[in-house]
């Protein structure tokens, strides 16, 4: 058995803050499986690998022996917790958040240990509360204190409405961790005020105050921004092995790194090992296919992952991209470059409006991957192939 130091190492990889580790030390020492909880509301039918941020580390726990608690938010995602948002979000039906739950069960368990994993739905403790024992939890906070929340106070600072029901919900989530009677309490690093507010609660409710542990956002593929379908720039989970594998493999030399840290299953130290290996002269597309593999393998089976990367070499490296492309190496302004630019200045196209159009038609692929995102920005440092139509290429290289 790994030792209290080891074990902690572990959960801390690729974390971005831990409260409050000394708590957590405890109750390591005590040798007693930790119950750990991590809430998604079900507000879209598909998960993406900026999801599994979580998922990945609920495996990182399950390794280590704990009780884990997949909560999946059927109360919660019907008032929609509003963080990162500078507006209220539209409440999903009763029957869509249903829809949403049960292929949410289905994905989880390509990552989990079904036999280890509890499954639970808010609604459980949160219908029989009623009417009253939403007022009597409500009476817990000030509005003075929801206001802390960075969010909350930019739109109230700016003029834009709040509805009374968003106060709820963080009181709703730290309620769950009451109900749960969590040790430990997963989130990203836009959680913090939620997370913080359950510990509170447990508080008030004579429990032992939850640790929390958060998770950076993971950066989409164009490196900046946080993966988001409605960005374009994601990974689904349930997408076909190849477009995994693309799109995988057109991410930065840089953006690897970020990606081992949070979505492989890999030792660090071997981790180390590729970036000594790299820097000795190794191409680093070839610890890139490793990754693509690993991931496509977690979703698909080990079977597609071999397939996906013959499927790769077949268009990269055995003719499918000519020769003699040519490379082009441009300058990215405040850190990236938008895919219009890019294709302008490559001469792939001979102005931007002509680029979206090429776009919008489908005529663009980045190594090989056909994209739709006309807002696609690539940052600097990144390293790929672009193709317009069926003879136009150019390998691209950002500053």
């Amino acid at each position: 058995m790994l030792g209290v130091e080891d074990r902690l190492a572990l959960i801390k990889r690729g974390a971005d803050e831990l409260l409050i580790e000394t708590e957590l030390v405890e109750r390591l020492k005590s040798g007693r499986p930790l119950r750990i909880k991590a809430g998604f509301d079900p507000t879209a039918p598909d998960l993406h690998l900026g999801h599994t941020v979580l998922i990945n580390k609920l495996r990182h726990f399950q390794d280590l022996g704990h009780h884990v608690m997949f909560l999946i938010g059927d109360f919660t995602g019907m008032i929609g917790d509003p963080t990162g948002k500078n507006s209220t979000r539209p409440p999903l039906s009763r029957e869509q958040i249903l829809a949403n739950s049960q292929t949410y069960q289905e994905q989880v368990f390509k990552i989990l240990d079904p036999e280890k994993t509890e499954i639970c739905f808010n609604s459980t403790w949160f219908e029989p509360l009623g009417a009253s024992g939403m007022i009597r939890l409500a009476a817990l906070h000030t509005v003075a204190r929801m206001l802390e929340r960075d969010d909350f106070a930019k739109r109230y600072r700016g003029g834009q409405p709040i509805a009374i029901h968003e106060f709820l919900y963080p009181l709703c989530q730290g309620y769950d961790s009451v109900a749960m009677k969590s040790d430990l309490e997963l989130g990203g690093t836009d959680q913090k005020f939620n997370l913080l507010v359950g510990r509170e609660l447990q508080k008030h409710y004579g429990q032992p105050p939850q640790c929390v542990l958060m998770m950076p956002l993971l950066e989409g593929l164009d490196g900046v921004n946080k993966m988001s379908k409605s960005l374009g720039n994601y990974v689904g989970i349930n997408e076909p092995p190849r477009e995994i594998f693309g799109k995988l493999m057109s991410v930065s030399d840089e953006l690897m790194w970020r990606y081992y840290d949070l979505l492989s299953f890999r030792a660090s130290e071997e981790v180390a090992g590729f970036k000594r290996e790299i820097a000795s002269g190794r191409n680093p597309r070839d610890v890139k296919v490793l990754l693509a593999q690993e991931i496509v393998s977690r979703f698909h089976g080990a079977a597609a992952s071999v397939d996906a990367l013959s499927d790769f070499e077949a268009r990269f490296r055995q003719g499918a991209i000519p020769d003699d492309v040519s490379e082009v190496v441009l300058d990215s302004v405040d850190g990236e470059l938008s895919v219009a630019q890019v294709l302008k200045q490559s001469g792939l196209t001979s102005s931007t409006s002509e680029a979206l159009r090429m776009i919008g038609q489908g005529g663009v692929k980045v190594d090989g991957v056909k994209i739709d995102d006309k807002n696609l920005a690539f940052a600097a440092r990144s390293n790929f192939v672009l193709q317009v139509g069926k003879r136009k290429y150019a390998r691209v290289k950002i500053r």
